[in-house]
């Protein structure tokens, strides 16, 4: 038995569209687990607990600010029917990940028992960080798929510092600790754009892997469809969403507001696309920092993001 590897939401007791919590991981029975895991690791002691821990919890209190049974009954524009397509699909809300403040590598290896147990159930991951960072232990559970899997990065940076302040782990390097994993083949980096933590070395890092840089400018000239020409077919994926991918002008909540980023309309083609070439096993999408968000509309983009993937998968018989 696992104890106290996840606690209620700090917005209790709301959960993800007001889907059931489910604590227990042991006897975990659902095809959709929602997990929030709010700190990452910190290059600096007082950014251990930033805006963006608060990120799961809001995004759990926006989803609850509509109507659920409208959300989950009406029908949906951008699925084509209700989110769950009148199917029996379980999902549940597997709350917050602990932390012990006093050890920020705790936080970390908590997460990745929790990712392991939800992997190992077969449910798919929905992720709800935090910094950059949370990804990694997440990423080091997939070893339990016992799949060589790509992995697709929505993103303004490419995330391969291997270290800031001697810390490997923060949210500058997820990228390049997924390049070190056996697990992890393919990386596909959608959104690449204005000035990040990389210098000139990480690029040639990434470019050595064999990583695919597709700028927000190439993206934008030659299609979400070509973007998804160049990821490998019938394959196992996982997609990992950092907010300041998207525009600001849909995504304003993050601290590296960067002009050019996917729109919406590209951000939902991506996500559909990719749940419908194979298997997408989870996803995260991290980086929100609620208190810079404008009219609540990262919010509101948020909630549709992780609806349409909902949605996608259920559509592409993921659990038929």
């Amino acid at each position: 038995m696992t104890d106290n590897l996840t606690q209620s939401p700090g917005c209790s007791p709301q959960t993800f569209l007001d889907f059931p919590l489910q604590l227990n991981l042991d006897q975990l029975d659902a095809d959709i687990a929602v997990l929030g895991i709010p700190y990452g690791k910190p290059y600096r002691t007082h950014e251990l607990a930033n805006d963006q821990s608060l990120a799961p919890d809001a995004i759990r209190q926006s989803s609850n600010m509509i109507d659920i049974e409208y959300t989950l009954n009406h029908f949906d524009w951008d699925l084509g029917g209700p989110l769950l397509n009148d199917q029996d699909i379980k999902i549940v809300d597997c709350g917050n990940v602990t932390a012990d403040l006093n050890d920020p590598e705790e936080h970390y290896r908590r997460a990745e028992q929790a990712a392991r147990l939800i992997f190992k159930s077969e449910a798919i991951l929905i992720t709800l960080g935090g910094d950059h960072g949370i990804p990694i232990p997440v990423l080091r559970a997939l070893e339990e798929i016992n799949q060589k899997i790509t992995l697709v990065q929505i993103d303004a940076h490419i995330d391969w510092r291997n270290d800031i302040n001697g810390q490997k782990e923060g949210y500058s390097s997820p990228i390049r600790r997924a390049s070190e994993m056996p697990w992890i083949n393919e990386i596909v980096q959608v959104g690449i754009r204005g000035i990040g933590s990389a210098r000139t070395g990480e690029v040639e890092a990434a470019l050595e892997y064999g990583a695919d840089i597709i700028t927000a400018y190439e993206m934008h000239e030659i299609g979400i469809q070509a973007v998804l020409d160049r990821i490998v077919d019938d394959g196992y994926y996982y997609l990992t969403v950092d907010a300041d991918g998207l525009d600001p002008s849909i995504m304003p909540a993050v601290m590296a507001q960067t002009p050019g980023g996917l729109n919406w309309v590209q951000t939902r083609q991506l996500i559909h696309g990719l749940v419908n070439k194979g298997r997408v096993l989870g996803m995260d999408l991290v980086e929100i920092a609620p208190s810079l968000d404008v009219g609540n509309t990262s919010m509101v983009h948020a909630e549709r993001l992780l609806c349409n993937f909902i949605g996608a998968t259920v559509r592409a018989g993921y659990y038929s």
